[in-house]
């Protein structure tokens, strides 16, 4: 499966589209193998509050860093970031700093939608800081993800519920995986007022305000496949149906949960 040919050129981020609620705006990244070895970036173009920019790395992959250009997603934005990576290419994403979702104006909903697409014997390692859902928000949220057959994929999700001493806002995300047409993944999970009841009880968080997970990809797990373990006490990993293991863990904090998904991504994402 290749990533579609772009159009050549690094974009700067141009104004949002203004909506009676809020802020629409779209970040797109295109990376293909430039037969050299290496990945090239045909296609970098951030907007609004999603600002694009390419950073050194080690290796012989790409790597584009997320910078939020302006305070979002607030209440009634639509934001979303593409990115394609054609056979054989290599890309890693992270962003510059945590995102933070706040209450708008009208109380309407925000939503943030990431679409990716990893073509054969290509590489993603999307690698964000945490979403902090700040008291009075109201996010959807949703990952989707579409790998050929011998695509790599490396994905860290975190969400802290509220800022030191509030409360959560209302947040909802989904990720949906397929590879090679078929799905492999797809959960849903609803925290913070008006969420389904529960969800802070014994059987979901159990009063913890962090959570992750760190997906890892690999068709190397074909011959050697992941087992089901416990990683501590609020961290498990659960192989899927296909060549993939799930890493969920609950904590206390942003910083005891990077460091059990940092420890968990060194045993798996080889």
């Amino acid at each position: 499966m290749s990533a579609p040919a772009p159009e050549i050129g690094v974009l700067e981020p141009e104004l949002p589209a203004l909506l009676p609620s809020g802020v629409r705006a779209t970040a797109r990244i295109a990376a293909t193998a430039d037969g050299r070895g290496g990945t090239a970036l045909p296609l970098l173009a951030g907007e609004g509050p999603l600002a694009l920019r390419r950073t050194r790395g080690t290796g012989p992959g790409a790597r584009v860093t997320l910078v939020g250009a302006m305070s979002a997603p607030l209440g009634g934005d639509r934001l979303a970031v593409e990115a394609a990576v054609g056979d054989g290419a290599e890309l890693t994403v992270t962003s510059a700093a945590a995102t933070l979702a706040l209450p708008g104006r009208t109380g309407a909903p925000a939503r943030y939608e990431v679409r990716l697409t990893v073509g054969e014997d290509a590489v993603l390692r999307w690698l964000p800081e945490p979403l902090i859902s700040a008291a009075g928000s109201v996010l959807f949220t949703r990952t989707s993800a579409e790998l050929a057959g011998t695509a790599r994929l490396v994905l860290r999700e975190e969400q802290v519920l509220g800022r030191t001493g509030e409360q959560s806002g209302r947040l909802t995300t989904r990720l949906a995986v397929t590879r090679a047409g078929r799905p492999l993944l797809d959960q849903e999970l609803g925290c913070g007022p008006g969420a389904a009841g529960g969800w802070d009880g014994p059987a979901v968080l159990g009063g913890h305000r962090a959570l992750g997970q760190l997906l890892v990809v690999d068709p190397a797990f074909e011959a050697d496949p992941p087992r089901e373990r416990l990683l501590g006490e609020f961290a498990a990993a659960t192989p899927l149906a296909g060549p993939a293991v799930l890493v969920t863990v609950l904590a206390p904090d942003a910083l005891r949960l990077r460091t059990l998904l940092a420890e968990c991504e060194q045993l798996y994402a080889r």
